[in-house]
């Protein structure tokens, strides 16, 4: 194997940092309570040193990252109680959800998707951490370079095209090429009746509150040094055509302002997710 299959992907690491960071530095309440990641990553004592934590330049992007999983697991919860019992986490990376969460994953069938080397190092990390792998829970390994198509490998892990399912892709699509994250939605269109998607998506910089873009362009220019860059920059109308192109009954947008206001308002210490990253929410 080579060095990337035997290593988690950065982004998804730097994300359970952020998670992390968010508990050890900012002030209560904390809006996700989540340290799992950081035990999952064991970046060494120093992490906290690293670049990409400190404290002020992070703000936002901390707070984004927060934001979008509470809103996630917010949901997770409501569709638990409408019945739903099938949970699809699309691009998992370090996602904690079953060890913090297990009284209420333990309602549904969890199935992690995400490519064979980081789910193989994931599983090896909590079997070290003395974490089983309970029967609701379903990883499910996908080549996605070598062109396996996901919602066949789901099917072979037990999931039941016939019911409903939450399914979750939070911080993926910008990396994907239109046309496949156009191939995406059409796939989870075609659940069954009642499916729910949650999909985070990057606006372009110029949909982004002024004061907010040099640190925009800042993450931009990282992303392709580091080798992974923003292939889908989509404003809400050009994602919501996405949507009710691929056959989705309902689509809407929820900004980003307004998770700013479910989850951070009244607090005093200024922290907010920015606004380049709102949600996708498309029914079946």
């Amino acid at each position: 194997m080579t060095e990337r299959d035997t290593t988690p992907d950065s982004t998804a690491v730097r994300v359970a940092l952020w998670r992390a960071l968010h508990v050890q530095a900012d002030p209560l309440p904390h809006v996700l309570e989540d340290e799992f990641g950081l035990r999952l990553a064991a970046p060494g004592a120093d992490w906290r040193k690293r670049p990409d934590m400190d404290l002020q330049f992070t703000r936002a992007f901390r707070a984004g990252i927060v934001a979008r999983a509470r809103f996630v697991e917010d949901l997770v919860a409501e569709q638990v109680g409408r019945g739903v019992d099938q949970y699809v986490i699309l691009g998992a990376g370090l996602d904690s959800f079953a060890q913090r969460r297990p009284e209420l994953a333990a309602r549904l069938t969890l199935f992690e998707i995400d490519q064979p080397g980081t789910q193989a190092w994931k599983r090896r990390r909590l079997a070290e951490l003395g974490q089983g792998e309970p029967g609701w829970l379903r990883f499910v390994p996908v080549d996605f370079e070598a062109g396996e198509r996901w919602p066949e490998r789901l099917a072979a892990a037990g999931f039941d095209a016939a019911r409903p399912a939450l399914v979750a892709c939070t911080g993926v699509s910008m990396y994907l090429s239109h046309e496949a994250l156009a191939d995406t939605l059409r796939q989870i269109a075609a659940f069954a009746p009642g499916s729910m998607l949650a999909m985070t998506f990057i606006v372009p910089p110029e949909c982004a509150e002024p004061d907010e873009r040099p640190g925009f362009e800042a993450a931009l220019r990282g992303a392709r040094a580091s080798g992974t860059p923003f292939l889908s920059l989509l404003a809400p109308p050009q994602m919501l055509a996405l949507a009710c192109g691929a056959g989705f009954r309902h689509a809407e947008v929820v900004p980003a302002a307004e998770l700013a206001q479910r989850y951070f308002a009244g607090r005093d210490d200024g922290l907010r997710p920015g606004s380049a990253e709102p949600f996708l929410l498309a029914t079946t």
